[in-house]
């Protein structure tokens, strides 16, 4: 059984979802882990990371709308709002979404269907740099077929 680790940087343009998923392939290929579980982590309270349609760019700006209806930011809506009108309404989505990925290695490559893609969903207005932690564990076989 073998280990790794590591961080990937993410710099933001501000609010919607940015596709990771090739640095996250790239990095799960080069440690040579054949069968496994990789797990990304997410170190922030304002973005979160989800697995979703990678084909049709509609889908992510249906989803960042449709993100807005349900945690707007409203103007004396929440008590919390010490970054600003758009602090309070990034941790709720950040709690619907979630923080943390798990995905099946089979092969040296996750295991993601067809149209699916791995993304960082930016929950703040202005450019952040986030911080993803990647960790995966496994053999180094092939997984039995």
């Amino acid at each position: 059984m073998r280990q790794a680790i590591q961080t990937l940087s993410v710099e933001t343009r501000g609010k919607g979802l940015s596709a990771i998923t090739r640095p996250v392939l790239d990095w799960v290929a080069a440690q040579g882990i054949r069968t496994g579980l990789l797990t990304l982590w997410c170190q922030h309270t304002s973005a979160s990371l989800t697995v979703q349609e990678n084909a049709s760019p509609a889908v992510l700006a249906d989803i960042a709308r449709y993100f807005d209806t349900i945690a707007p930011e409203a103007p004396g809506r929440y008590a919390h709002d010490d970054e600003g009108p758009d602090d309070m309404p990034a941790h709720l989505r950040a709690m619907l979404t979630g923080v943390q990925l798990t995905i099946p290695v089979a092969d040296g490559r996750p295991v993601l269907g067809t149209w699916q893609g791995i993304y960082l969903f930016e929950h703040r207005r202005a450019p952040h740099r986030r911080t993803i932690v990647l960790h995966l564990i496994g053999d180094a076989t092939p997984s039995p077929s």
